[in-house]
């Protein structure tokens, strides 16, 4: 009877050993993926038929290599895993739908050690971008996964570079270098030869994108939907269309967005909200822009329009745009040709709350209008 009882105690003494030398989950995990606990192993990445193996292990170590054409370099660690980035990934060319990369997952901490992702967007780029020629796998990179991902530069994306679709995430020191869009090429008909090459996409909550820069011919920051999101620190630069929010279509909810500190310089738009004309049942509230630096605009400096696809066109009245505001010190300078601040709300009811811009001064361009929107305060428009 004794001995029975001291291999019982025994038992249950290992199980709870067991247990406690378990990885511990991070109490705060917003589930992206299935959970997914990782042997204490490092699994080294040179090419797609180490990943499987690799996913094993809670370090995992990706070396330089090319990704082969047609394929996606698709990574899922285990909770709580740590990734580096030793050298460039290179995605060979094909026409396809993509994505090059994805990562899934929960807490993964991702370090790209300034590494490249390079997406031979000069292979694709015919000025068209999404809207037709060549066909270009899109996204470069989609994140859909929750942790950090930092100090990666994405090079020449064919067009968008990042989906951000995992929540709880926080982006930084990330570089989105799609400068070489700018020009034209020999088959872009003299347009630049980057197109839609968005910068950062977000469909997520409780994201942080902070301390990245992009230079391309689109939205630096693209918001589509998504709850508790901050845009800080960043530069957005080139021929882009700036800070936005949208397209928001129908059944979409923004809210709770910051956007701090950033600086916008020589882009086609500044700060932008758009918003389907046809679509219904959305909701953009509770938008702070606080401290940001926008000069060189060559369209429009703050440009809020409930007509999208147009602009400046007839708005629908589905989607509802409530409590916008400026903080702190925002300053919009435009070129002489462009518009400061232009807003064309629907109606009184579908822009509506509190729209305090006390905090944004505005300057040069050929005038401002507000329509439907209840903006008090700010200067220069």
């Amino acid at each position: 009877m004794f001995a029975s009882s001291s291999i019982i105690a025994f038992s249950v003494f290992s199980l709870l050993s067991q247990v406690s030398a378990s990885p511990a989950l991070h109490k705060n995990t917003t589930l992206n993926s299935p959970r997914k606990i990782g042997k204490r192993c490092t699994g080294e990445i040179t090419s797609l038929s180490d990943v499987a193996a690799a996913e094993e292990c809670d370090t995992i170590v990706i070396g330089g290599f090319t990704v082969p054409a047609g394929e996606t370099f698709s990574l899922t660690p285990p909770d709580g895993a740590m990734v580096s980035l030793t050298g460039e990934l290179t995605f060979g060319f094909q026409e396809w739908e993509g994505p090059l990369m994805e990562i899934n997952g929960n807490d993964i901490t991702f370090d790209g050690g300034g590494h490249d992702l390079n997406g031979q967007g000069t292979l694709y780029w015919d000025g068209l971008g999404g809207n037709g020629g060549v066909t270009k796998p899109a996204p470069l990179l989609t994140l859909n996964m929750g942790g950090t991902f930092s100090n990666v530069q994405v090079v020449n994306s064919p067009t968008r570079a990042v989906a951000v679709n995992g929540n709880s995430l926080t982006v930084s020191g990330v570089i989105v270098n799609n400068a070489a869009g700018t020009a034209p090429n020999s088959i872009s008909n003299g347009a630049p030869a980057g197109a839609n090459t968005d910068g950062f996409d977000v469909a997520a909550n409780d994201v942080t994108i902070t301390g990245c820069s992009v230079n391309n011919q689109d939205d630096c920051l693209a918001i589509n939907r998504g709850t508790t999101i901050t845009f800080s620190n960043n530069v957005c630069e080139g021929i882009g269309h700036g800070i936005s929010i949208g397209s928001i279509s129908s059944d979409a909810t923004v809210s709770g967005v910051t956007i701090s500190g950033n600086t916008v310089t020589g882009t086609v738009n500044g700060l932008r909200i758009k918003t389907d004309a046809t679509a219904t049942g959305s909701i953009v509230e509770n938008v702070v822009y606080e401290n940001n630096k926008v000069s060189g605009i060559t369209a429009f400096g703050v440009l809020i329009d409930q007509s999208y696809p147009a602009t400046l066109g007839t708005p629908g009245t589905g989607v509802v745009i409530e409590n916008v505001s400026f903080d702190d010190t925002n300053t919009v300078s435009v070129e002489s040709s462009a518009n400061a601040v232009e807003v064309n709300c629907g109606s009184t009811s579908s822009c509506t709350g509190t729209w305090n811009w006390d905090g944004l001064t505005a300057s040069g361009g050929k005038g401002s209008t507000i329509k439907n929107a209840p903006v008090t305060g700010g200067s220069g428009f």
